[in-house]
């Protein structure tokens, strides 16, 4: 496997009517940026184009997994490690999850100076989810999550 591009997993998930994505990235800025564009092309298989609703659930989408994907490879860097990005399409909703070996500083939303360059990305993660988190992952790592409600 080539580390800088991931592989991807793709396999239902119970119950029968949820539909997963899942796939390992380098926690670099090429391995987040590769692992973003598999999920916008899961994506549009999985969703219709010609839904409004879906429409907008994709461009939020997209954006959310660029900036926790972004974060894992700037925040959750552990050398020889991987990071995995999983996504979960059901009626409902869609989950995403951004799992990283990181576990010992957990992200929180902080307030950017006006001319900083960062800290505006979990702002962004609260704007565009209906709810986000994270959770501990075992065993050492942290999950963030963010869910949009279709």
């Amino acid at each position: 496997m080539n580390q800088e591009t991931g592989t991807t997993i793709r396999q239902p998930l119970l119950p029968a009517d949820h539909l997963g994505f899942s796939a390992l990235f380098a926690t670099t800025e090429h391995g987040a940026h590769s692992v973003r564009h598999a999920a916008e092309r899961w994506l549009a298989e999985h969703l219709s184009a010609d839904n409004p609703h879906d429409e907008a659930l994709v461009s939020s989408a997209t954006l959310l997994i660029a900036e926790l994907t972004a974060n894992a490879a700037l925040h959750g860097h552990v050398r020889g490690r991987e990071a995995r990005l999983r996504l979960c399409l059901d009626p409902g909703e869609l989950r995403i999850e951004v799992t990283d070996a990181r576990g010992d500083v957990l992200p929180a939303p902080q307030l950017a100076g006006e001319h900083g360059e960062s800290g505006r990305g979990l702002v962004l993660v609260t704007a565009l989810s209906d709810e986000w988190g994270v959770r501990p992952h075992h065993p050492g790592g942290k999950t963030v999550w963010a869910v949009c409600r279709r």
